[in-house]
């Protein structure tokens, strides 16, 4: 009993010596260093203000990211910030072999903010609860001090890449004012570099939106890269949108709004220079309706994906309501006239030889061939009113010995067009057919390097149809080349200057045209040149269809040429003269209304030359 009480006695006083060297110390410490004393003092103050306030249950916690899945895309959403914070794509790989990641945890912000009556809520500097769901679906929700909470719901769509976002508070009346109306939303993103070609990505690399109820949408065009990353100009949107994309060349992230985002949506972003890993820096400041007493959740879409035309086509049917996204007006397709020529003919013929799984070269291939027979007869209609022109050359030469002397150079051109209207032979014969031609020329030039379907495609000595070749390269730049030299473009080039010797050949000068021909011709002889220096570093698969395309033309040119005879051609219009004199209605007029326009406004010179002679 005794030992027993001599124990307890013990620790009692071992117990009051503790705490008597623990106040001993603390007052030698506040002696010694008071400002330490104080700093502890306005902490401990610090930390009660803050568990006073409203938010401060998720004003501290650990990062917890939930993986959401459905086979075609991969996202990560953090309990930090409730936002996206990886996204990684299925049956597309980078330039190592991997799943393209699209971007990851330090590559994206995405902050939702909101006004309250003590506090603001800035969603990225806020820690959310998880509570999973279902399968691909996760809540992430934000647990306030007393004045209820929100929820964050994502929800990745089966067979798709459409993350849905629903934001809705519940019992959160007190916290906010009574005059929100409004959510803000700041999205900033740096894009990765994905190809291989910096500056041809750097091009399509862009930030594009649609505003609503229109059907085109635009682009803000970015500054270009320079030795150092420079801002772009801002730009302000004072329509309503429907979506904001943020776009590399063949993959892209688009933020939709269900309420569409309010007017003054700020735009903005950074060109990088080659040689980081990223392509651009894109930032979006809008907004757009949000009801704080719950009964209507706030509602996104997140397109995370490949820009392939079916399936952005597809994926805009997803969208909430019966708002037109227009998923699809993402891709770049030309303008106007070249867009309908890429919808409506360039594209559904893609689409048809893709499904004989041939390689992409020969796809490219039979296109080009059969373009070039759509095109065939303007070809030919272009070609024989040269012919015509060329066969009549004996009557101009017989006009131009009647007037050598330079003042009749008006008559010269009168007789000369009153020789080609009798025989209904237009000089702009050759034009037009050639014009019709150049929306398929053009549509080519938009539909190859967006064609995802050609991304790491290998033809020959090409291992990317939508990236230049690079066969032959070195070390060092080469000014206005670079390192490499690309074969493709190199062929291309030597089938337009052969074109361009031919189409030369067949054509027949109209009076006083003599000097801008010249010009035009010198002209034809130097575009292949800067083709070479603008298109050594442009997508393979483009300048194999132009190198294609120009040796067909060259064949053609040489068919039509051994197939006609300047004699016949010209007995012919002699014969159809004679017809035309016993019988008028025969009677050709070639261009009339044309050629009626010219001779009037040569009679027009003509007065005004004699009244300065006077």
């Amino acid at each position: 009993m005794v030992m027993l009480w001599s124990n307890s006695n013990q620790k009692k006083t071992a117990t009051a010596k503790a705490k008597y060297e623990q106040v001993l110390n603390a007052a030698k410490s506040e002696v010694e260093n008071p400002q330490l004393t104080q700093e502890s003092t306005a902490a401990s103050i610090m930390s009660q203000q803050d568990s006073l306030s409203p938010l401060f249950p998720a004003m501290n916690g650990s990062e917890k990211i939930t993986v959401l899945d459905n086979g075609l895309v991969k996202i990560g959403i953090s309990s930090k910030g409730a936002a996206p914070c990886f996204a990684q794509l299925s049956g597309y790989n980078d330039q190592q072999g991997q799943n393209v990641t699209l971007f990851s945890n330090d590559e994206i912000s995405l902050n939702f903010k909101l006004d309250g009556k003590n506090q603001n809520i800035q969603s990225r500097k806020l820690y959310f609860e998880t509570i999973n769901n279902g399968a691909n679906s996760v809540i992430m929700r934000l647990n306030t001090n007393g004045y209820g909470y929100m929820d964050f719901t994502y929800t990745l769509l089966p067979e798709s890449y459409m993350l849905n976002l629903d934001i809705k508070a519940t019992g959160m009346d007190n916290f906010f004012s009574s005059d929100l109306k409004t959510l803000a939303i700041d999205w900033i993103q740096n894009l990765r570099q994905q190809e291989k070609g910096f500056e041809f990505e750097q091009r399509y690399t862009t930030l594009t939106y649609k505003r609503n109820d229109k059907a085109k949408s635009k682009v803000l065009n970015i500054s270009p890269a320079s030795s150092k990353a420079t801002k772009a100009s801002d730009k302000t949107i004072e329509e309503r949108l429907d979506w904001v994309a943020y776009k590399n060349q063949f993959f892209s992230c688009i933020m939709i709004a269900s309420d569409t985002y309010d007017a003054n949506t700020h735009l903005s972003g950074i060109s990088y220079a080659k040689g980081n890993g990223y392509m651009k820096k894109l930032m979006t400041e809008t907004r757009t309706a949000f009801d704080p007493n719950g009964n209507r959740p706030t509602q996104f879409q997140f397109y995370i994906g490949p820009n392939d035309y079916k399936i952005l086509k597809h994926n805009s049917k997803l969208a909430h309501g019966d708002q037109k996204v227009r998923l699809n007006r993402v891709i770049d397709l030309g303008w106007p006239v070249v867009r309908e020529v890429n919808r409506f003919l360039i594209i559904p013929l893609f689409n048809l030889l893709s499904r004989w799984n041939l390689n992409m070269g020969i796809v490219i291939l039979l296109m080009t061939i059969i373009v070039k027979m759509l095109v065939m007869p303007a070809q030919i209609k272009s070609y024989m009113s040269s012919a015509k022109m060329r066969a009549l050359k004996p009557y101009v030469d017989e006009v131009n010995a009647k007037y050598p002397k330079p003042e009749d150079a008006m008559k010269k051109q009168q007789e000369t067009m009153a020789v080609y209207s009798k025989y209904g032979v237009s000089p702009m014969g050759g034009c037009l057919p050639s014009l019709i031609q150049m929306p398929v020329w053009m549509a080519f030039f938009f539909f190859v390097p967006n064609a995802i379907e050609l991304r790491q495609q290998s033809f020959l000595w090409a291992t990317d149809l939508t990236g230049f070749d690079d066969i032959i390269s070195w070390t060092n730049n080469i000014p206005l080349i670079g390192n490499h030299l690309s074969i493709f473009c190199l062929l291309f080039c030597l089938t337009n200057i052969i074109n361009t010797i031919y189409s030369m050949q067949q054509q027949q000068m109209a009076p006083g045209q003599e000097d801008s021909m010249k010009m035009m011709r010198w002209m034809m002889y130097i575009m292949p040149v800067i083709f070479f220096f603008s298109f050594n570093n442009y997508s393979s698969g483009l300048c194999y269809y132009y190198f294609v395309s120009g040796l067909i033309g060259i064949l053609t040119m040489i068919w039509l040429r051994r197939s006609t005879d300047d004699k016949a051609i010209l007995a012919k219009l002699e014969a159809d003269y004679e017809a035309s004199r016993n019988d008028p209605t025969k009677r050709k007029q070639g261009g009339s209304g044309m050629m009626a326009r010219l001779e009037a406004l040569q009679k027009e010179q003509e007065r005004l030359q004699k009244q300065q002679r006077k």
